[in-house]
């Protein structure tokens, strides 16, 4: 069940995790001048940053240039050092997002166990968790995408594909060809997209956690039979739920 894993440190944190004009993340002067390439590598990190709070508070329409700088603490001329415009910031810090939910989301389905039901179930519980303790990134990636423009949304339509890895042990299903079973992997996942968007448009992100049980279900049901994904679905949880790199900690 290993997974090739997205080239990320487990520490990389997800955008809108942290604030981007955080003094901690201040460029600090002294007597050794700081490599040209670490100085764009922090900035981009808190224009991410600035760009998904934006994005979240004002919608991606009504989310300035200007603002962003201002919220990353960048100023414009490095704005577009780095980027094109808000349309290729917002692509790039989507990417970046994506990738970083899909590693912690591969680390917990290869955690998960032996058997494809568990690890399925793993892999979706950290989904929900992350986004549910990143709001705004949930936000910006699944609701503000749609106003960001043709590239933008392409990415978005592209995102079943990188679902396929967590279905690589699922098994055939009933009696279906290859193209059948991809079809079906397709419909399940797009159902899972569409369900949690739902949730994060009505302002519902925090509550996520709730959906694991039926989307669990949702997930296996096809694949194992209903009596063995209600099982699934069933299932404790052991341990803490799963945070995002940098987030703070679930409100108690």
């Amino acid at each position: 069940m290993t997974l090739p894993h997205t080239p990320l440190p487990a520490s990389t944190p997800l955008p809108g995790a942290r604030l981007g004009r955080d003094p901690e993340r201040a460029i600090k002067r002294g007597p050794r001048r700081v490599p040209a390439e670490a100085v764009a590598a922090t900035q981009r990190d808190r224009l991410f940053d600035g760009l998904v709070h934006e994005v979240a508070a004002k919608g991606y329409d009504n989310a300035r240039v200007t603002d962003i700088c201002r919220a990353a603490g960048v100023t414009r001329p490095a704005f577009y050092d780095l980027f094109a415009g808000k349309e290729d910031a917002f692509l790039a810090t989507y990417r970046h997002g994506i990738a970083v939910v899909l590693r912690l989301m591969e680390q917990a389905y290869t955690d998960g166990g032996p058997h494809w039901p568990d690890a399925a179930r793993a892999a979706l519980r950290t989904l929900l968790d992350v986004l549910a303790g990143v709001p705004a990134f949930a936000r910006m990636a699944l609701v503000e995408i749609d106003a960001a423009g043709p590239a933008a949304r392409r990415e978005r339509d592209r995102l079943p594909e990188s679902f396929r890895r967590f279905f690589s042990a699922a098994g055939p299903g009933p009696a279906l060809t290859e193209a059948e079973h991809d079809l079906l992997v397709t419909t399940v996942v797009g159902g899972v997209q569409a369900t949690i968007r739902g949730a994060v448009a009505q302002e519902r992100t925090a509550r996520l956690p709730e959906l694991l049980p039926v989307l669990t279900y949702a997930v296996t049901a096809p694949f194992i039979g209903p009596e063995a994904a209600t099982r699934a679905a069933r299932a404790t949880d052991a341990g803490t739920s799963v945070t995002a790199p940098c987030a703070p900690p679930p409100a108690s």
